[in-house]
C-alpha cells in the first residue's frame, strides 16, 4: 500500500514547482519585451528631431517674436526631414535640434498644409547624418491592432516615448497627387509638441507623421491621428505630373447641395500649382476661405465633375481615373468637365 500523506505532499510540492516555473517564464517574457522596447527606442531615437520655430509678429507697432515647438524625423542623409505643416507654415526661422543636442537652421523645401505635412532641409547637415536616417515603411501592410510607437517632444519634453496600437484607419476627402490622404488612428499618447513627430511600427519602420488629436477638453483623450507615410511620400517626394498640379476636396451630398452642384457630387479645386498641366488646362483654384458644415474650404474655384468621362464622386473612383490618364499617349487630349460660376464647361490639354 502507498502511504497517503507523503504522496499528497509530493503533489503539493510539484504544484508549487509548476507555479514557480510559470512565474519564472512570465517574468522572463516580460523582461524580454522590456529589453526589446528599450533597444528599439535606442535604435529609433537618433532619427527623431525637435523643431523650434520663431515667428515675428507686429503688436503695438513693435515686432515681437513668438516661439513654437514640434517634432520631426530624418528621412535622408543629406538633411531631409518630414514634419507637420502646421508646425512650420508660419515660421520665420526654423531650428532643428538633433538627439545629440546640436542644432541646425533649416529651410522649407515643400509644404502641403491640406495634408499637414512639410519637407525641411538642414542648411549644413552633419556628415554622420546617415546613421540617423529612419527606415520608411509601407502603410498598406499596417493592420488595426498592431503595436506602434510615437517619439516626440510633448510639452517640450524632448524624445519622450509613448506606445499604443493602431486603433483605426481613415481616409479624408482631400485629394493630393491623385490620392485620398490616409490617416492612422491610435491610442498612443499624443500632446502638443508631438506634432510632426514619427510613428513607428514595433519592428522599427516609419509609418506615420503625427498630425492631430480629437479632444473635448484640449488634452489627450485617447484618439490621435498621424498622416500615413505612403500619403506623405506621395505629396512630398513623388512627382505625378497632372495630379501634382492641384489639390481638391470631394464634396459630400450636403456640401454639393449647398454649392448647387448639378449631380450632387464633384471635386472642389482648392489650389492650382503654377507651371503644371492643370494650370495649362485653365483649371482655377479657390480664393475665399469659409467654413461649411464644420469643414474649412477654399471657395470660388472650379468643381470637377468628370475626368476622361469618369465621374468624380468619391475617392474610390480615383484609381480608374488615374489608369485612364496614364494610358494616354503623347499628343492625346486629356479632357475635364467642370462647373464654373454656374456654367458647365469642358477643359482640354494635350499630354
Amino acid at each position: 500500500r502507498f502511504p497517503k500523506w507523503p504522496f499528497a505532499a509530493h503533489i503539493i510540492k510539484f504544484k508549487q514547482f509548476l507555479i514557480l516555473i510559470f512565474f519564472f517564464c512570465t517574468c522572463s517574457v516580460l523582461l524580454a519585451q522590456d529589453n526589446t522596447l528599450i533597444n528599439l527606442f535606442k535604435q529609433l531615437n537618433p532619427s527623431v528631431v525637435t523643431i523650434q520655430t520663431t515667428e515675428f509678429k507686429v503688436k503695438d507697432a513693435q515686432v515681437q517674436p513668438s516661439q513654437g515647438i514640434g517634432s520631426g524625423v530624418i528621412i535622408e542623409e543629406k538633411g531631409l526631414i518630414i514634419t507637420a505643416a502646421h508646425v512650420v507654415e508660419t515660421a520665420n526661422e526654423i531650428l532643428v535640434k538633433l538627439e545629440n543636442e546640436r542644432s541646425y537652421p533649416a529651410d522649407i523645401v515643400k509644404i502641403v498644409p491640406s495634408a499637414d505635412v512639410a519637407l525641411l532641409k538642414l542648411q549644413n547637415p552633419p556628415r554622420d547624418l546617415n546613421k540617423r536616417v529612419a527606415k520608411i515603411g509601407n502603410t498598406e501592410e499596417l493592420q488595426i491592432g498592431q503595436d506602434i510607437l510615437v517619439i516626440g517632444a510633448p510639452y517640450g519634453l524632448e524624445h519622450s516615448l509613448s506606445r499604443g496600437i493602431v486603433s483605426g484607419r481613415m481616409k479624408r476627402q482631400m485629394v493630393l497627387n491623385g490620392e485620398a490622404v490616409g490617416f492612422i488612428q491610435t491610442d498612443a499618447a499624443i500632446n502638443q509638441g508631438n506634432s510632426g513627430g514619427p510613428m513607428f511600427y514595433r519592428q522599427g519602420e516609419l509609418v506615420g507623421i503625427v498630425s492631430f488629436i480629437l479632444s473635448r477638453g484640449g488634452g489627450f483623450d485617447g484618439i490621435g491621428f498621424a498622416v500615413d507615410i505612403n500619403s506623405a511620400k506621395k505629396v512630398l517626394l513623388e512627382d505625378n505630373s497632372f495630379w501634382t498640379g492641384f489639390d481638391g476636396v470631394f464634396l459630400n451630398p450636403s456640401l454639393a447641395e449647398l454649392l448647387n452642384v448639378p449631380n450632387a457630387s464633384g471635386l472642389l479645386v482648392q489650389r492650382v500649382t503654377s507651371n503644371t498641366l492643370a494650370e495649362s488646362m485653365g483649371l482655377r483654384g479657390g480664393f475665399f476661405q469659409a467654413e461649411l458644415l464644420g469643414q474649412k474650404l477654399w471657395l470660388g474655384g472650379d468643381i470637377i465633375l468628370s475626368i476622361q468621362g469618369s465621374d468624380c464622386r468619391a475617392p474610390q473612383h480615383l484609381p480608374d481615373i488615374r489608369e485612364q490618364i496614364l494610358s494616354l499617349q503623347k499628343g492625346e487630349a486629356l479632357t475635364m468637365t467642370i462647373l464654373r460660376k454656374g456654367q458647365i464647361i469642358e477643359l482640354k490639354a494635350n499630354m
